[in-house]
């Protein structure tokens, strides 16, 4: 059975473009969530002006290419928080715990994507991670446990593990998709498919190690913030 390894943030616009890639994914094979803390520890950022002025045509660019929602609440809102920071970290954890609880770290992933992109809530807080949780029928005491549990070291060792494997698959940002079957890994060119979900189901039907790569730097996150 194949395994499609995906390496993501997410603080990653480009990675709530391929939300819908993912789910398409998950219909067709296992589905593996490697966080890569593109906004962790040294590198993360409090919202300012500057902060809202960079990202704002890097998400209309995603909206205008992809169709993802961006809402209200996040443009004029979240983005206009000065106390909000962004953290990769916290949903990081959060996500490593509703996987180790029920297999819901990439169901946890999309309601955080949606938080932030949509409804401009600060997802680098444990209340808001724990009120998204019970949304996927986990209990706040037991998820908030698990949340204590994976938070720090095994966080840490998570996303040093992930860009590890970012750099072994060649992939040069956030998100990275590779396919690993009967031992070979090979990492897919998605990003032809942003938008075009259709083709991708096709794809995905068709996928084979030594399928066709490339190596540029296009609709991604680097590792430390988004290209365009």
């Amino acid at each position: 059975m194949a395994t499609l390894h995906y390496i993501y943030d997410p603080l990653c616009g480009w990675c709530y473009a391929a939300a819908p890639l993912v789910a398409a994914a998950q219909q067709h094979m296992h589905v593996v969530a490697h966080g890569g803390g593109m906004m962790a520890y040294d590198n993360r950022k409090a919202v300012t002006a500057s902060l809202r002025n960079y990202v704002i045509p890097h998400d209309q660019r995603i909206a205008q290419l992809t169709g993802q929602p961006f809402g209200h609440d996040y443009y004029e809102g979240l983005l206009r928080d000065h106390d909000a920071v962004f953290d990769s970290e916290p949903p990081i954890t959060a996500i490593l715990a509703a996987e180790k609880l029920a297999n819901k770290g990439l169901d946890l992933l999309s309601l955080i994507q949606k938080a932030h992109y949509v409804e401009g809530q600060r997802i680098a807080e444990l209340s808001v991670l724990s009120k998204l949780a019970t949304q996927i029928g986990l209990a706040r005491d037991i998820f908030e446990d698990e949340y204590q549990n994976q938070a720090g070291a095994k966080t840490r060792a998570h996303i040093l593990e992930s860009r590890q494997l970012l750099q072994h698959s060649g992939g040069q940002g956030f998100p990275t998709f590779i396919l690993e079957r009967d031992g070979l890994f090979e990492r897919i060119n998605h990003a032809q498919y942003y938008g075009n979900l259709e083709e991708w189901r096709k794809r995905l039907a068709t996928l084979q190690p030594n399928s066709s790569q490339t190596n540029e730097l296009v609709n991604v996150c680097g590792i430390d913030g988004c290209v365009n």
